[in-house]
């Protein structure tokens, strides 16, 4: 491959990576958060169990999203330099606005969410949970409102040889974005609800004692997953008005859109059909069918996939420009760049994200296998040391 395929394809492999941690971050942020909310005012051990439970698997997947987020960060300053000499004026004003205000809000108020309990007010631990929840949302909007900007560049002229901001209330109403943003927090929706309702399978399947706390969620994963996929497949489809319009010919063009549509709506009608037909008519018996567990958990996986493919099909589909009809990929490459140092960066960042992944998935299994039981998120210290370190060596 030549240095732009390869710098195009390191984007592909770490962009894959980390929205695969981002999809599950939207997911489970609003669960825990209702979760809280059940607990505080319900005063219920049972709530408060499931949002330390589910809670400790958000804050694993928040911490190592956040490592590989980092690395998209430094792909564009090396291999994109184009891109932000042409349109950093307005590409980089939502990607700053993300930065400084909705991911320092969300990080600050996750610490004070973890650090928090039992020892900040119940009213105001149960806000911070709701602020990350608010902010990690508004993060997506912004992400979204520059990857909009890319698929249809709204709101701006080009000046001098650069592009410039005149109208920031198009750059928010792109209608690349308005449709695109449902879609993609349902899909976040439909994971959060397959990872619960995969895990809860799994303890059932081990015939648990916390057999009531994950007949629980696994009814809470199927509700959230039906409603995740209404407005994933519906406003997955209202896209392709906009698309028509801006974009006509993007899945005529290089095969892997094409491929990656196809074989995302495939996966979505599939997983749609079986929660809408199978799996919420029988929720209430569905703990109890011990035979389709395993099969619950081999699907746990798909949601991901989907919207891996629904991603690559955005992304590839308007090649070959990194501005549609504005600046292509290849003028938005670093000049000097070689296939020795392209590579070299490709091996080191996507061996670095994809370690990052495993050891996510590994803690994660492990907090799933342990149970509720071994939640450290929000456990109070045991006042004997030697239950203390019998806690800690669980």
């Amino acid at each position: 491959m030549d240095v732009l395929d390869l710098a195009r394809t390191q984007f592909a492999v770490t962009g894959s990576l980390h929205f695969l941690f981002v999809v599950l971050t939207l997911g489970l942020a609003p669960l825990i958060a209702i979760m809280h909310t059940r607990y505080a005012v319900t005063g219920r051990p049972v709530h408060e169990r499931a949002t330390r439970f589910w809670g400790q698997i958000y804050v694993i997947n928040y911490a190592l999203g956040i490592l590989t987020g980092l690395v998209m960060e430094f792909q564009f300053g090396m291999n994109w330099a184009g891109l932000s000499h042409y349109a950093g004026d307005v590409f980089g004003a939502p990607l700053a606005i993300e930065t400084l205000v909705a991911f320092f809000l969300e990080s600050t108020f996750l610490g004070l969410w973890i650090f928090g309990w039992h020892r900040l007010p119940k009213w105001l631990h149960l806000a911070c949970i709701w602020v990350v929840t608010l902010t990690a949302y508004a993060s997506a909007f912004w992400i979204m409102v520059a990857n909009s900007f890319l698929q249809n560049p709204a709101g701006a002229v080009e000046r001098g040889g650069h592009l410039a901001l005149t109208d920031f209330g198009a750059l928010l109403t792109n209608p690349m974005l308005t449709l695109a943003l449902p879609h993609v927090l349902g899909a976040g929706l439909w994971t959060g609800g397959f990872v619960m309702m995969g895990a809860s399978a799994y303890q059932l399947f081990r015939r648990t004692a916390e057999r009531e706390f994950f007949t629980s969620s696994l009814r809470t994963g199927v509700i959230v997953s039906l409603v995740g996929s209404l407005v994933t497949v519906g406003f997955g489809y209202a896209q392709f008005g906009p698309i028509s319009q801006f974009q006509p010919d993007k899945f005529d063009g290089e095969v892997l859109p094409g491929l990656g549509l196809g074989f995302m709506i495939m996966i979505g009608q599939l997983l749609q059909f079986v929660i809408m037909f199978a799996l919420a008519p029988t929720m209430y018996w569905l703990p109890r069918w011990r035979w389709a567990h395993p099969l619950l958990m081999a699907m746990t996986p798909l949601p991901f996939l989907a919207a891996i493919l629904g991603w690559l099909a955005r992304e590839s589909g308007r090649q070959p420009w990194m501005i549609n009809g504005r600046l292509t990929v290849a003028d938005a490459m670093s000049p000097g760049l070689t296939p020795g140092m392209v590579t070299v960066s490709l091996i080191a960042f996507g061996g670095v994200l994809g370690l990052l992944a495993l050891v996510d998935y590994l803690l994660i299994a492990r907090t799933v296998r342990r149970g509720p039981a071994a939640a450290i998120l929000g456990a109070s210290a045991p006042a004997d040391p030697n239950e203390r370190a019998h806690a800690l060596s669980y």
